[in-house]
């Protein structure tokens, strides 16, 4: 799959995991959880900037995480790092 459309992807995931949690749906928020996390799987990481490999570790950490409270806004800056990131960097 094409490295732009997997990170968008990761993005809106992100983003509705975010909106799952922020409105109490935590099957949801589940759901896309599991999306999100088969989805870094997806994207090659030898072609992206180094930094940028280390924001996807980080995603997968807090994701692999039991919720708690800051886990919304970390998820909700996670998809707009995604979404900058393909949109600036990759084609």
């Amino acid at each position: 799959m094409n490295n732009k459309i997997a990170v968008e992807s990761l993005s809106m995931d992100l983003l509705r995991i975010a909106n799952g949690l922020y409105k109490g749906s935590y099957k949801t928020a589940g759901r896309f959880t599991d999306e999100a996390l088969m989805r870094t799987m997806e994207i090659n990481t030898k072609t992206l900037k180094p930094y940028f490999t280390k924001i996807l570790y980080d995603i997968n950490t807090c994701l692999s995480n039991k919720p708690r409270e800051r886990t919304a806004e970390d998820v909700l800056m996670y998809s707009i790092l995604c979404k900058n990131y393909a949109r600036k960097y990759l084609s």
